[in-house]
Protein backbone atom coordinates (compact mmCIF):
# COMPACT_ATOMS: atom_id res chain seq x y z
CA UNK A 1 0.00 0.00 0.00
CA UNK A 2 1.64 3.24 -1.20
CA UNK A 3 0.42 6.71 -0.44
CA UNK A 4 0.85 9.96 1.37
CA UNK A 5 -0.40 10.83 4.84
CA UNK A 6 -2.40 14.06 4.73
CA UNK A 7 -3.29 16.13 7.81
CA UNK A 8 -6.33 18.35 7.22
CA UNK A 9 -8.76 19.92 9.71
CA UNK A 10 -7.36 17.86 12.58
CA UNK A 11 -7.75 14.54 10.76
CA UNK A 12 -4.95 12.38 9.38
CA UNK A 13 -5.76 10.13 6.45
CA UNK A 14 -3.82 8.08 3.93
CA UNK A 15 -4.21 9.16 0.32
CA UNK A 16 -3.37 6.09 -1.71
CA UNK A 17 -1.82 6.08 -5.12
CA UNK A 18 -1.33 2.95 -7.13
CA UNK A 19 1.39 4.17 -9.47
CA UNK A 20 3.49 5.81 -6.78
CA UNK A 21 3.74 9.03 -8.83
CA UNK A 22 0.35 10.65 -8.25
CA UNK A 23 0.10 13.70 -6.04
CA UNK A 24 -2.63 13.97 -3.41
CA UNK A 25 -5.60 16.03 -4.51
CA UNK A 26 -5.11 18.29 -1.50
CA UNK A 27 -1.88 19.82 -2.85
CA UNK A 28 -2.12 23.61 -2.80
CA UNK A 29 -0.03 26.46 -4.10
CA UNK A 30 1.87 28.73 -1.75
CA UNK A 31 1.24 32.46 -1.54
CA UNK A 32 3.04 35.33 0.16
CA UNK A 33 0.96 37.26 2.68
CA UNK A 34 1.68 40.72 4.09
CA UNK A 35 0.86 40.02 7.75
CA UNK A 36 -0.22 43.45 9.07
CA UNK A 37 -3.13 43.60 6.59
CA UNK A 38 -3.42 39.88 5.63
CA UNK A 39 -3.03 40.95 1.99
CA UNK A 40 -2.05 38.23 -0.46
CA UNK A 41 0.75 39.60 -2.63
CA UNK A 42 -0.47 39.13 -6.19
CA UNK A 43 1.94 41.34 -8.14
CA UNK A 44 5.39 42.85 -7.99
CA UNK A 45 3.82 46.33 -7.76
CA UNK A 46 2.11 45.33 -4.52
CA UNK A 47 5.25 43.66 -3.20
CA UNK A 48 7.44 46.64 -4.10
CA UNK A 49 5.04 49.02 -2.34
CA UNK A 50 5.18 46.91 0.85
CA UNK A 51 8.95 46.43 0.75
CA UNK A 52 9.63 50.13 0.19
CA UNK A 53 7.45 50.97 3.20
CA UNK A 54 9.68 48.64 5.23
CA UNK A 55 12.86 50.47 4.17
CA UNK A 56 13.88 48.39 1.16
CA UNK A 57 15.14 50.15 -1.98
CA UNK A 58 15.17 49.01 -5.61
CA UNK A 59 18.56 47.92 -6.84
CA UNK A 60 18.95 48.33 -10.61
CA UNK A 61 22.27 46.53 -11.17
CA UNK A 62 20.93 43.48 -13.07
CA UNK A 63 18.20 44.02 -15.73
CA UNK A 64 17.21 40.32 -15.59
CA UNK A 65 16.31 40.47 -11.89
CA UNK A 66 14.09 42.53 -9.64
CA UNK A 67 16.29 43.31 -6.64
CA UNK A 68 15.82 45.11 -3.34
CA UNK A 69 18.35 46.02 -0.66
CA UNK A 70 18.40 47.76 2.70
CA UNK A 71 21.02 50.36 3.48
CA UNK A 72 21.09 49.23 7.10
CA UNK A 73 22.08 45.64 6.22
CA UNK A 74 23.84 43.44 3.71
CA UNK A 75 20.58 41.71 2.76
CA UNK A 76 19.60 41.53 -0.90
CA UNK A 77 16.33 40.14 -2.25
CA UNK A 78 16.64 38.88 -5.83
CA UNK A 79 13.51 37.90 -7.75
CA UNK A 80 12.88 36.78 -11.33
CA UNK A 81 11.72 39.68 -13.49
CA UNK A 82 8.59 37.70 -14.51
CA UNK A 83 6.06 37.38 -11.64
CA UNK A 84 4.89 34.04 -13.10
CA UNK A 85 8.30 32.62 -12.11
CA UNK A 86 7.96 33.89 -8.50
CA UNK A 87 8.22 30.64 -6.52
CA UNK A 88 8.06 29.61 -2.88
CA UNK A 89 11.85 29.81 -2.51
CA UNK A 90 11.64 33.54 -3.29
CA UNK A 91 8.74 33.93 -0.86
CA UNK A 92 10.69 32.30 1.97
CA UNK A 93 13.68 34.54 1.22
CA UNK A 94 11.42 37.57 1.74
CA UNK A 95 9.97 36.07 4.95
CA UNK A 96 13.42 35.37 6.43
CA UNK A 97 14.50 38.96 5.79
CA UNK A 98 11.19 40.46 7.04
CA UNK A 99 10.05 38.07 9.77
CA UNK A 100 7.39 40.30 11.29
CA UNK A 101 5.87 41.47 8.02
CA UNK A 102 5.42 38.48 5.72
CA UNK A 103 4.50 34.82 5.87
CA UNK A 104 3.90 32.04 3.37
CA UNK A 105 0.67 30.05 3.45
CA UNK A 106 -0.98 27.32 1.38
CA UNK A 107 -3.85 28.62 -0.68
Amino acid sequence: MAGVWVFKNGVVRLVENTSGTEQPSTARRKVLVFTPTNEVIGSYASLEHRLMALGWERYYEDPDLLQFHKRSSLDLISLPIDFARFKSIHMYDIVVKNRDSFRVIDM
